[in-house]
């Protein structure tokens, strides 16, 4: 049905353009409108385009509330497209990847999906080796969300997530609000309020690749992370909930250190997530000031700094990219080719009680903040 919905929207799209009624516009990281509007469940889709005095312009679609291309200067002031993605509506649709998504309504993996919530426990679907990942099959990144404003900087967007949703509990309303700021960050601002004791902890899913070519490999990135320990995983990825220090194991960047260099070491954590899979514990104490994590392509010169007022970091390294999915430009994603970097709270924290708390109650607001900041490193 969503596809019928697609096609049909794009033929008419296609008809209009042919008899002069619609001007496709092209952005500079030469997507089309066009092939972004769409009916999907009854909601429409398009493409949405910010742009700063700078020159930088970063494109989102409202379905998965999500960043679509990031187009920022390198050294030589080139401008990139420094996130994976795809070139119209339908291969977000039809392939099943989190690119750039917002993901909820809980981020990250819930241990056999079940959750226990003032007394009563719920059972999740189970999507990933057994857990709930990125609040199931059908989570945030696969519906349309509502376009509140935009402007030339800033777009804001809406979800209402019912009540018994993927089985959670609880009528959520979601904000996401993303701006383009002056010094080429993207300023992510979530929220949500709830009418029932629920779990909130959203997150962005953009697959960065500094050298704007998604057939190169993320060996040789120089990779920083404020922190000093981390949360082990079991064989299904699952958080055992121990908090581990970093110190003398693959899992210490805190001096800035090639992503290639220990990835395939031969450790249990690093066999179990076929390279980089975990959830760091950030020394920042939420301090947004600090930076979280720092990423450096030496071929491009661009770099990507990360803030956030959360606990944890989930970094990915592309370990199941294999070729298969072709993005923009006809690109394939090959393996380890992007770095996913997301701020949240961290894995099944529901679980341990002893880790911050996603819970949210009637009356609570949940709020939790992303940047990303791009520069130049000559």
């Amino acid at each position: 049905m969503k596809m019928r919905s697609y096609i049909l929207i794009l033929l008419t799209s296609l008809l209009l353009v042919a008899c002069g009624g619609v001007q496709p516009s092209k952005t500079l990281s030469g997507l089309q409108r066009e092939n972004f509007v769409a009916e999907i469940d009854g909601k429409m889709t398009d493409l949405y385009v910010l742009n700063n005095a700078n020159g930088v312009e970063v494109c989102f679609t409202n379905h998965g509330a999500r960043i679509v291309s990031v187009m920022v200067p390198d050294r030589d002031g080139i401008l990139r497209d420094v996130v994976l993605g795809f070139d119209s509506i339908a291969g977000y649709v039809n392939m099943a990847t989190d690119f750039g998504a917002t993901v909820g309504r809980y981020a990250n993996r819930i241990d056999h999906g079940r959750i226990s919530l003032d007394g009563e426990v719920y059972q999740l679907p189970c999507n990933n080796y057994g857990h709930c990942l990125h609040g199931g099959p059908n989570g945030f990144q696969t519906q349309v969300f509502d376009v509140e404003s935009v402007t030339d900087t800033t777009i804001v967007m809406t979800y209402l997530a019912a009540d018994g949703e993927e089985g959670f509990p609880g009528n959520v309303m979601c904000r996401v609000a993303y701006t383009l700021t002056h010094d080429n960050a993207i300023d992510i601002q979530y929220s949500a309020t709830t009418d029932k004791t629920t779990i909130v902890n959203l997150a962005n899913h953009a697959y960065f690749n500094l050298d704007g070519d998604a057939s190169k490999s993320n060996a040789d990135y120089l990779f920083y992370i404020n922190a000093s320990g981390y949360t082990p995983v079991d064989s299904t990825l699952m958080t055992t909930g121990d908090i581990l220090a970093v110190e003398g194991t693959p899992m210490d960047f805190r001096t800035p250190t090639a992503v290639g260099a220990r990835i395939d070491d031969a450790t249990e954590q690093l066999r179990y997530g076929m390279g980089y899979d975990h959830n760091w514990v950030l020394d920042t104490q939420g301090d947004m000031s600090q930076v979280a994590a720092r990423l450096t392509s030496p071929a491009t010169g661009i770099v990507l700094e990360v803030y956030t007022d959360q606990p944890g970091l989930q970094v990915y390294s592309g370990n199941f990219l294999n070729g298969t999915v072709i993005g923009k430009g006809n690109v394939p994603c090959n393996y380890r080719s992007a770095m996913v970097l997301e701020t949240q709270k961290f894995p099944n924290s529901p679980n341990y009680p002893h880790w911050p708390s996603p819970v949210l109650r009637a009356g609570e607001t949940y709020r939790a903040a992303c940047v990303y900041k791009f520069s130049v490193e000559e």
